[in-house]
């Protein structure tokens, strides 16, 4: 796994964060060193699929990014459940395609290419996974896409969605966000490295409140919703549709 060390090498002229083939080549150490408890994140979402998918129907990621989660949920969920992955980076693609096939997936598989600001069609799906997605989808066109996920999601089935997200109250919003800093410095992360990507997002990455992110998910339909994981600035929201 190569290291992150895009933001070390230099500024990038106030360019604003992409997923292009620099990011893709280290995007898996960026994440695992970027998002706390990433790979406890990454169980407890196999884990919740794994238990609320249902046999012949589809999981999608939206945001599939390297296939990390579906490499995960490949060994414990039925082989006739097909996995849909869609991203807006044709790079990040490619090496999910490539991943799979070092592994040799075995079941039922599609990979798209989709504006995620766009209109995305979801079908017979048990499960859809938001991993790190929802946040970098502009906030006009999030509901909308909940609402098409909604569509397709099956009676029962659920959305697994993962944020960073702002505290409900300001004050602890600063704090949690200097606890996350601390944390980047803690796996390696310099100062500089922390304010460059920082400026990087700042146009890309617009989180919610937890309670927006729930009050979308309700309004657009889904009965149920629980908050399975919570680390200051990041959460983890399971929401069920009714039966």
């Amino acid at each position: 796994m190569e290291k992150d060390k895009i933001f070390e090498e230099k500024k990038l002229g106030g360019q604003d964060f992409k997923f292009g083939e620099k990011v893709v080549q280290v995007f898996d150490d960026m994440v695992s060193r970027s998002v706390p408890l990433y790979p406890e994140i990454q169980r407890m979402v196999a884990e919740l699929a794994a238990t609320y998918s249902m046999e012949g129907t589809d999981i999608y990621d939206m945001g599939c990014s390297t296939g990390t989660t579906f490499l995960a949920l490949d060994p414990i969920v039925p082989e006739s459940v097909s996995f849909v992955g869609i991203d807006n980076s044709q790079e990040m693609l490619d090496k999910c395609e490539q991943r799979f096939r070092e592994k040799n997936i075995k079941r039922i598989y599609t990979l798209k290419y989709a504006d995620l600001n766009g209109t995305v069609s979801v079908s017979n799906a048990s499960i859809v996974i938001m991993c790190l997605t929802l946040q970098f989808v502009r906030p006009m066109n999030r509901q909308r896409m909940l609402e098409s996920i909604f569509e397709g999601v099956i009676p029962g089935g659920c959305v697994l969605l993962v944020e960073k997200v702002l505290a409900e109250d300001s004050d602890f919003n600063r704090d949690f966000i200097d606890f996350y800093y601390q944390m980047k410095r803690r796996n390696d992360y310099s100062d500089l490295e922390i304010a460059r990507k920082r400026e990087a997002l700042e146009n890309v990455l617009v989180p919610y409140k937890t309670s927006e992110n729930i009050a979308m998910l309700r309004q657009v339909g889904f009965s149920q919703c629980e908050i399975f994981f919570k680390w200051y600035n990041f959460v983890g929201i399971i929401a069920k549709k009714g039966i």
